[in-house]
């Protein structure tokens, strides 16, 4: 399974998400994540692909939650999502060409613009449960979720 990052930051009563604005996943509201390189650690990873995708320097981080995801028709997509609480940071936002970043009140958060599995899983976040784990399987040709299980 690939290994990949996923973070997410809390800043007074607002979250921070970023839409894409080209390639993969078009217009989905989403946090920057990617995958593990062969010689890093997963906070490793994570730290890197904050610092390249939307040039945030993470001070402090903490990995408290992870989710497992199946793709019916492309077994190779499967991959483990290890989910990080940044809590300090150095950064200003900055739209690039591939990503607009933005604050969203915490009562207002846009579901049905994200991905189908945010709406199980970010509320308990907010609440601030720790240990959280999922198993999540998609249908690949609408990026549907099958069925879902909370194992944590």
């Amino acid at each position: 399974m690939l290994q990949t990052t996923l973070w997410v930051m809390i800043k007074d009563d607002k979250i921070f998400l970023w839409e894409k604005k080209k390639g993969f996943a078009l217009g989905v509201l989403n946090w920057v994540w990617w995958k593990q390189e062969w010689n890093e650690s997963i906070e490793e990873c994570m730290i890197r692909e904050a610092k390249e995708e939307i040039w945030i320097d993470i001070l402090k981080q903490e990995k408290v939650w992870i989710m497992h995801f199946y793709f019916e028709k492309k077994p190779e997509w499967n991959l483990d999502l290890n989910l990080f609480k940044i809590d300090s940071w150095n950064w200003e936002i900055i739209e690039t060409e591939e990503i607009r970043p933005f604050w969203s009140p915490l009562d207002k958060i846009p579901y049905e613009r994200m991905w189908a599995d945010d709406i199980y899983w970010l509320p308990r976040i907010l609440d601030w449960e720790t240990n959280i784990e999922y198993n999540f399987w998609f249908d690949t040709d609408n990026w549907k979720i099958l069925k879902y299980e909370k194992i944590k």
